[in-house]
C-alpha cells in the first residue's frame, strides 16, 4: 500500500467539484493575490488529455485513464511539497477525483489503487468544493477543451464527488451561483479563511 500521508510543511488544501464549478479560475487568482505564498498543482487529468491521452469511455480502458491521472496526480504533489515544503499547496483537483469517475463502485478504486478512501482524504488539510454550474442549468462548454461531459453527466460527477469529499473534517461548499463573479468571490474567501485557520499557531 503506498504512503497517504500529508507531507507538505505547511498546508495542503483541493479544490474540487463536478466540471464547470470554476476552481481553476479560484486556484489561480488566489495565487495572484498570494503570490510566493502558494504553489499550484495543475489538474493532472487536464495536462494527460491535452498532451493526447486518449479520452475513453468503455470501462477497462477508463479503469486505465483514471489509474494514470491518480498516480500523476500523487507524484505532481509530492513532488511541489519537496520543491517547496513551507508554501501552501493548492491543488486542482485531488486523488479522491479519481473515485467518482471509477466505472465501479468508489471502494473498488481504492482497492485498485492499493490505497484507502480514508487515507487519501488524509492527504489534504482541507477540502473547497466548487458546484458545477451545470447543476444551475448553465452551460459549462468552453472552459476546458478536453472536456466531453454532456450537462446531465456534469450533475452526475458533481453528485458523486460531493459525496465522497464531504466526509472530509475540513470540507466547504461553493454553490452553484447565476453570478460568477459572486461565486468566485465566496469560493476565494472561503479558501482565504481556511487558509488562515489552517496555519493559525496553537494556542
Amino acid at each position: 500500500m503506498p504512503e497517504a500521508t500529508k507531507t507538505n510543511g505547511r498546508c495542503r488544501i483541493v479544490l474540487t467539484g463536478g466540471p464547470g464549478g470554476g476552481k481553476t479560475t479560484a486556484a489561480d487568482l488566489f495565487r495572484r493575490e498570494i503570490g510566493e505564498r502558494v504553489v499550484i498543482v495543475p489538474e493532472a487529468a487536464t495536462l494527460l488529455f491535452s498532451g493526447g491521452f486518449p479520452r475513453v469511455t468503455e470501462p477497462m480502458p477508463k479503469r486505465a485513464a483514471q489509474s494514470a491521472i491518480y498516480h500523476l496526480q500523487r507524484n505532481l504533489e509530492d513532488v511541489q511539497s519537496a520543491r517547496f515544503p513551507e508554501r501552501i499547496l493548492l491543488c486542482d483537483r485531488g486523488t479522491v477525483d479519481g473515485a467518482a469517475y471509477w466505472p465501479d463502485e468508489p471502494e473498488a478504486f481504492f482497492e485498485a489503487m492499493g490505497t484507502t478512501e480514508a487515507a487519501e482524504l488524509a492527504r489534504y488539510d482541507a477540502v473547497i468544493f466548487f458546484e458545477s454550474a451545470a447543476v444551475g442549468g448553465t452551460g459549462i462548454e468552453g472552459g476546458n477543451p478536453v472536456r466531453i461531459e454532456s450537462q446531465d453527466e456534469a450533475v452526475a460527477l458533481d453528485r458523486r464527488l460531493h459525496a465522497i469529499w464531504s466526509k472530509h473534517p475540513r470540507f466547504v461548499v461553493v454553490r452553484h451561483n447565476p453570478s460568477f463573479f459572486k461565486k468566485i468571490t465566496f469560493g476565494l474567501t472561503a479558501l482565504e479563511s481556511i487558509v488562515s485557520d489552517v496555519l493559525r499557531p496553537p494556542d
